[in-house]
């Protein structure tokens, strides 16, 4: 069974790489690594996703440690 510490130290670093991808993918475009219209709204899209699954991770470890404190 998985420990409530473990399963925040995993959100912990699961958050940290989506982050850091999102970081990396802004610096691309503000650095003009795109060749063209698509290849930006391409990157647009990628950062996006990134920022929904983050909300999503947060979401989930923010009602996990709810369920926690109800036990």
């Amino acid at each position: 069974m998985t420990t409530l510490h473990e399963y925040t130290s995993f959100v912990d670093v699961l958050r940290k790489k989506i982050r850091d991808d999102m970081n990396n993918y802004a610096d691309d475009i503000a650095g003009g690594v795109c060749a063209d219209y698509a290849a930006y709204t391409k990157l647009c899209g990628v950062i996006q996703g990134l920022a929904i699954a983050e909300r999503h991770l947060l979401d989930l470890a923010e009602n996990v440690m709810k369920d926690d404190d109800d036990e």
